[in-house]
């Protein structure tokens, strides 16, 4: 009788540069949970595990669809009326020379097939540092390079336009801007964008800009559409349902294809071909994205207004606490302080969640440029919350730093 070969399952190379530093810790928090130790968690975009909820009419849509038989798979690009209603939207924006429209299971499938049809091994991408570590993800598992710019903290973390045309290589083939930024919280002015988009042009570049927070801004700051500034550039904007329309679970995103229709109809064949394999993104909540679009959006202002009070909390904070110092966020739900601290961040959010139950996220996770330390706080929770949150992060580093 043969004996079976002792051997082990590898796991594929390219995950080892594969993190997610938003949810790496949870595994400490949960065993903390377990030996009957609340957390306090600053740690997960999520509105809906605050005093957030999704409007009605969009939950009634969804409940109306389920009713109606809506339960089969829909159409590979999304569902008619949502496409059109996304289109108009993007009209209304002013968004010109739109070529494609398609449906996703949250903008984090949308990253996935639009980089995974245009990227190569051996080609690179430019995206932000910091910025969301779902790009480096989906780079590393699809083999390509990671080509990062930095944000200039000292410029309210706008990207140095001539530092990023110096990164540029022969293999760079799109480039990432995150507006409004997260973790910084930077909304980014028009003069950047229309840099950017000169840059773009200069090199054949894609670029990829997500607005996923576009309409999540303070104090009267304007969100610019990349797309409008740039109609003969390709731009892929990214949006969903999950931040501005407060459905984060239903996982609805899209992409908005613009710029010349010859310059992109192989790449929009390859997205198709991705789409149709994958048959369709969730059908029924598909009838959301039409009484979100063209309704009153009427939760917008309360909404905005809490979250400016919990940014203007956050910064009262960071303010008046020794080693901390932040720029203020423009846009979005995150802050992303620096500290002047002798330890590495994720040293310090680790400790910080075992001393203080405080969960926030360590900077390098998001990427920071070397020999700096920065946490990314959500504020999303009530102000009590982050009051207790604030005044036990204080204490921790009063302890710790003498």
């Amino acid at each position: 009788m043969l004996t079976a070969k002792a051997f082990e399952v590898l796991v594929a190379r390219n995950l080892q540069h594969v993190r997610s530093p938003i949810r790496d810790l949870a595994a400490v928090a949960d065993e903390l949970r377990r030996q009957g130790k609340p957390i306090l968690m600053l740690n997960i975009g999520d509105p809906l595990d605050a005093d957030f909820s999704t409007p009605p009419e969009l939950v009634e849509a969804v409940v109306q669809a389920l009713r109606d038989g809506k339960n089969g798979y829909a159409p590979a690009l999304g569902v008619p009326e949502a496409l059109d209603a996304i289109r108009a939207d993007a009209g209304r924006k002013g968004i010109a020379n739109i070529q494609d429209i398609f449906i996703t299971d949250g903008v984090s499938e949308a990253v996935d097939i639009c980089l995974t049809a245009l990227l190569n091994p051996g080609d690179d991408l430019l995206v932000p540092r910091p910025g969301y570590p779902l790009y480096t993800a989906v780079l590393a598992k699809i083999g390509a390079g990671r080509n990062p710019y930095d944000l200039a903290e000292e410029l309210d973390w706008e990207p140095d336009v001539e530092g990023l045309a110096a990164r540029v290589t022969p293999s760079t083939r799109g480039i990432v801007l995150i507006n409004p930024n997260n973790p910084t919280g930077a909304v980014h002015s028009r003069r950047t964008l229309e840099g950017i988009a000169e840059l773009a042009r200069q090199h054949n570049l894609v670029i990829f800009a997500d607005e996923i927070y576009d309409r999540v801004t303070f104090d009267g700051v304007q969100h610019v559409p990349m797309a409008t500034l740039a109609p003969e550039v390709p731009v892929v904007t990214f949006g969903g349902l999950s931040k501005g329309f407060l459905a984060t679970g239903w996982r609805v995103g899209w992409c908005v294809v613009s710029g010349p229709a010859a310059a992109l109809q192989s790449y929009m064949e390859g997205m198709h071909k991705l789409l149709r394999s994958r048959l369709s993104a969730n059908h029924p909540v598909q009838y959301a994205v039409r009484p979100a679009l063209e309704g009153m959006q009427q939760h917008l202002p309360g909404m905005i207004a809490k979250l400016q009070a919990r940014r203007d909390l956050t910064l009262q904070w960071c303010d008046s606490t020794p080693r901390v110092r932040c720029v203020a966020p423009k846009g979005g739900f995150y802050a992303f302080p620096r500290l002047d601290i002798p330890e590495d961040d994720l040293e310090f959010v680790k400790a910080l969640l075992l001393e203080k139950q405080v969960l926030v996220v360590h900077g390098g996770g998001f990427g920071e440029q070397p020999g700096t330390q920065h946490v990314r706080i959500v504020f999303l929770p009530r102000e009590a919350t982050l009051g207790k949150a604030y005044q036990a992060i204080g204490d921790f580093m009063g302890e710790r730093y003498t």
